[in-house]
This record gives structure tokens, C-alpha cells and sequence, in this order.
């Protein structure tokens, strides 16, 4: 069963990977303004899903949440990064970022480890180019859901 757990981690690791290489080049694409807009909708996607009882599954419905090792979030935000409205393209990220994070977060799978590790690089950068009233209250934001 072992093999089994293992095999589904490398696939799943593998898969987010090959997302979060794109979600980093369209993050890198993106004007100064546009990361500030993206870092502001990051942080409310982050507050609600922290709000949520299960955050792994954050923008999953609920009749797709029943039998599945993981939700569907990633794969929704990823299809909305490659929509030509910019808008839907930030929300995408936004949630693709959110989604992730939580589901790698206490994973016991090196892979899954670092992929964790770049992205709370990548949320770094996007807190850093957030106006200093966002990323304090972004700051203030994750230090409540460590507490």
C-alpha cells in the first residue's frame, strides 16, 4: 500500500510542478501594477480559505470533494491562468497559489516539500511587491493562522 501512497505523492508532485513553472512565468510576466493587484487578490483568497474546514480543498465543489485524494482547485485555477482576460488570469493564480499551498503545506513527500518551498518564495516575492498596508495586513493575516 506503501508503493501505492508513494507512486500517487510523485504523480500529484509531479503534476503541480509542471502547473506552478507556468503559474511562475505568468507571475513574472506581469507589470509592477499587476503583481500588486495579484498579491491584494492572493490575500483574500488565502483569508477564505483559511475560513474553510478543509483548505487543501478550497474551490472544489462539494459533489467533486467525496472520493477524491485531492480537490480540483489547482486544476480550475490553472485553466483560468490561460484565459486572455487579465482579471480571470489573476483570479486564477490567486487561487491556484491559495490551493496549493495548503496542499503541500504539511506534506510528508520531499518532492511535495519543495515545492512548498518555491512557493512561499514565490508569495514572498508577490508580499514584497504588495503596497506596505496590504503586506502588513497579509503579515498579520498568516501570523493569525499560525497562532
Amino acid at each position: 500500500m506503501r508503493i501505492v501512497t508513494r507512486l500517487i505523492a510523485l504523480s500529484r508532485s509531479i503534476q503541480l510542478n509542471r502547473q506552478f513553472r507556468e503559474i511562475e512565468k505568468s507571475i513574472a510576466d506581469l507589470p509592477l501594477a499587476g503583481r500588486r493587484q495579484l498579491a491584494a487578490i492572493a490575500m483574500r483568497e488565502f483569508a477564505t480559505a483559511a475560513k474553510c474546514e478543509f483548505p487543501h480543498l478550497y474551490g472544489t465543489p462539494e459533489s467533486d470533494q467525496r472520493y477524491q485524494p485531492w480537490g480540483s482547485g489547482t486544476d480550475l485555477g490553472f485553466s483560468r491562468v490561460k484565459s486572455d482576460n487579465p482579471q480571470v488570469k489573476l483570479r486564477g493564480i490567486a487561487l491556484w497559489l491559495t490551493v496549493a499551498y495548503h496542499e503541500t503545506k504539511e506534506s510528508k513527500y520531499g518532492e511535495i516539500q519543495n515545492l512548498h518551498r518555491q512557493l512561499m518564495r514565490t508569495l514572498r516575492v508577490l508580499k514584497e511587491s504588495a503596497p506596505p498596508v496590504e503586506a502588513n495586513q497579509w503579515f498579520a493575516g498568516q501570523a493569525g493562522q499560525a497562532a
